[in-house]
């Protein structure tokens, strides 16, 4: 089967490409490791004026969705340009509270969806770590059939904060004054721009009963999605970049992409992107539809873009060679975002085990 985009989906893309690419990434990427979370915040609201944030919030909540395809869409260019932050937590915990509803929902989602609250979010089954909980506003749990949430130190550096000179922009940002407490050190990732935290035990419960527990089954297949779409646009960006510098790079002579080896491996490269990309956007209809089968695709995809994500790193740090490792080259982010991604909100083996069960 073949998915095709319609012309305001495309738009859509071109838009988010045109503003990410004049946001110059790389540089807030390093920032954001650095922990000076301003200019990923600004970008922050730029996403949410585009309507990023609103793709999966109801619209009773001021959101228009949920929109599959157009949150696969959005997270393929979040993915190719490698914006920092909890962007795929944040949907998620939108289709969570979407799910459970009740005050925290109608607190949480507007702000949600304007991008003027930053929220991360731990599921079990997924690991128990919080992406940058030490920039969100509010960070969700879900532990049986409760759902728990904790204010974070985001309330005074969020979106909706005011930036500046002598304003702090995270707690590790600059100075001016004291900046607010955090949820503890992060635990060290691959990723630098990735820091990951152990949510803070207690919180208050704003949602329990077993329609919490499906909630999050939501929730989490969103997140799955989500990260399975940015690990296909991470490699789609480092196979760019790979053609790229095997133009330029000569041996012998001649540049070493007219070599058969490099010819194939780039081939290979490309077709496992390519195969990944229609089963991540008939996940996307089946989750549109509410299809029963729509978590084994939506697994399926995750392997198969984590996958291709992960071989075209390797791919990008054996022709680039030595120059790859540099920090110097902006490759080198992406090139530490693929295995992560990979492995985030569903590793392979726990994929498949679900497409089998599926």
């Amino acid at each position: 089967m073949r998915f095709l985009l319609d012309d305001e989906q495309r738009e859509f893309a071109r838009s988010l490409d045109a503003l990410l690419t004049a946001a110059d990434t790389p540089a807030v990427v390093r920032g954001w490791a650095a922990g000076d979370h301003g200019p990923g915040l600004t970008l922050w609201r730029r996403l949410a004026d585009a309507g990023v944030f609103a793709l999966a919030v109801p619209e009773a909540y001021g959101g228009v969705g949920p929109l599959p395809v157009e949150t696969a869409v959005a997270f393929v260019e979040l993915g190719r340009h490698g914006v920092p932050g909890p962007l795929v937590e944040s949907v998620a915990a939108g289709v969570l509270l979407g799910g459970v509803g009740g005050p925290a929902a109608k607190e949480w989602l507007p702000r949600i969806a304007s991008g003027t609250a930053v929220v991360s979010l731990a599921l079990e089954g997924y690991g128990p770590y919080a992406l940058d909980a030490d920039v969100a506003d509010a960070v969700l749990t879900v532990t049986g059939d409760e759902l728990r949430l904790t204010r974070g130190a985001g309330g005074a550096t969020g979106p909706g904060a005011a930036t500046g000179p002598g304003v702090p922009t995270s707690a590790g940002g600059s100075t001016g004054r004291p900046a607010p407490t955090g949820p503890g050190a992060p635990t060290v990732s691959v990723d630098p721009a990735r820091r990951l935290f152990r949510p803070e035990p207690g919180g208050e419960v704003v949602a329990a009963g077993p329609g919490v527990r499906e909630a999050a089954r939501a929730g989490g297949t969103w997140a799955t999605f989500a990260t399975a779409a940015q690990a296909l646009g991470c490699g789609e960006a480092l196979l760019r970049a790979t053609v790229a510098y095997v133009k330029q790079r000569t041996q012998f002579g001649v540049p070493v992409g007219s070599f058969q080896a490099v010819k194939h491996r780039l081939a290979d490269t490309l077709l496992g992107l390519e195969f990944a990309r229609p089963l991540l956007y008939g996940a996307a209809v089946e989750l549109a539809d509410g299809a029963p089968g729509a978590g084994a695709a939506v697994a399926a995809a995750k392997v198969a873009a984590g996958e291709a994500g992960y071989a075209a790193a390797r791919t990008a740090l054996q022709l680039h060679g030595a120059v790859g490792y540099t920090e110097e080259l902006d490759l080198a982010w992406w090139l530490r975002r693929a295995r992560p991604l990979r492995d985030a909100w569903g590793t392979p083996s726990a994929c498949r085990a679900r497409v089998l069960a599926g």
